[in-house]
């Protein structure tokens, strides 16, 4: 078997690097799926990859399909069996695509358009709260693009995500004056925590000019809260001594809703009856149950006999 000597295998890994590093200055750094808008950190990275969306519009004998493909936290990757003349330039965060189609053969589509609305090299990205509900909007620009003879329009993707308890796949809302404005709805955009920055010594022990009886008070980890409740019902709690597997069960379910109370509390900042566990999903158990024992019941209850013949009027 060959094997490349050592050196030939660093100078390919140092001009990799070097390449890697070339384009990072060239493009600029991508969007931080972790910002920070007004002291509130969000966490958008469960919404990284390809979202795909658009809509047709019906013009006989032909169909205009503007079709918006976009990676909010990377850059796109080129679309496979496309020509590179008929897709975005490397780099795109955002691609608007307008495409005519005649017929039912996707092969004959004929694109007259490819704006690269939000580009890495000019992204410039602009954070804010949403002022209808609790969420935030982003808002990456891209390169002006000749989408009129008479001059250049900045283009720009704006999307607004809502905050909410059930995810909904994102919708593309209109595109205007080069920006393109999609609506989304998820849990990601719900508040993380507050980002408190750190106060010296001798302010912690009483409160600020404004508010005197204002006092910083110092939070404990709520792991090791959890962590706590977890351990003593691992070594104290034992209700059933002569029964290791209901036991065992019992430390299960306790793993299960201390793990799951404290996801719920660091992730979205639950509280109360929010801790718990997949709280809608318990809420419904009692229901199930009840049905499967109706269904039981029915099958089991003796049928009763048929009587035929004539009924007097």
């Amino acid at each position: 078997m060959l094997r490349k000597p050592i050196s030939t295998t660093l100078s390919q890994a140092f001009l990799l690097a070097t390449f890697l590093g070339v384009a990072a200055q060239e493009y600029g750094a991508p969007f931080d799926c972790e910002p920070i808008v007004d002291g509130v950190r969000y966490d958008l990275t469960g919404l990284k990859g390809l979202q795909l969306l658009g809509w047709v519009v019906d013009s006989p004998p032909s169909k205009v399909i503007d079709e918006l493909r976009f990676d909010l936290c990377g850059m796109l990757q080129p679309v496979e069996g496309r020509s590179s003349e008929d897709q975005c330039p490397p780099g795109t965060v955002a691609c608007l695509t307008k495409i005519n189609r005649k017929g039912l053969d996707p092969g004959a589509d004929r694109i007259t358009a490819a704006i690269p609305v939000a580009h890495i090299s000019s992204l410039e990205p602009e954070t804010s709260h949403l002022s209808s509900s609790e969420g935030l909007s982003v808002v990456l620009h891209g390169a002006s693009y000749p989408s009129s003879p008479s001059g250049l329009i900045p283009q720009s993707l704006k999307i607004n995500l809502a905050c909410a308890e059930y995810a909904t796949s994102p919708y593309l809302v209109s595109y205007e004056n080069g920006q393109v404005t999609v609506e989304w709805s998820t849990r990601s955009a719900c508040k993380a925590h507050k980002e408190q920055p750190s106060l010296p010594g001798d302010e912690r022990e009483g409160g600020n000019e404004e508010n005197p009886d204002d006092v910083p008070t110092e939070h404990g980890s709520g792991l090791g809260f959890f962590f706590l409740v977890y351990v003593y019902a691992r070594f104290t709690v034992k209700p059933f001594p002569n029964f290791d597997f209901l036991n065992r069960l019992l430390l299960a379910g306790c793993a299960y809703a201390t793990l799951g109370a404290y996801h719920n509390y660091s992730a979205y900042g639950a509280r109360g009856l929010d801790l718990i566990p997949h709280r809608d999903f318990w809420r419904e158990v009692p229901y199930l149950l009840q049905d499967v024992v109706h269904h039981l019941c029915s099958n089991v209850r003796p049928r009763q006999p048929v009587r035929r013949g004539y009924v007097a009027v």
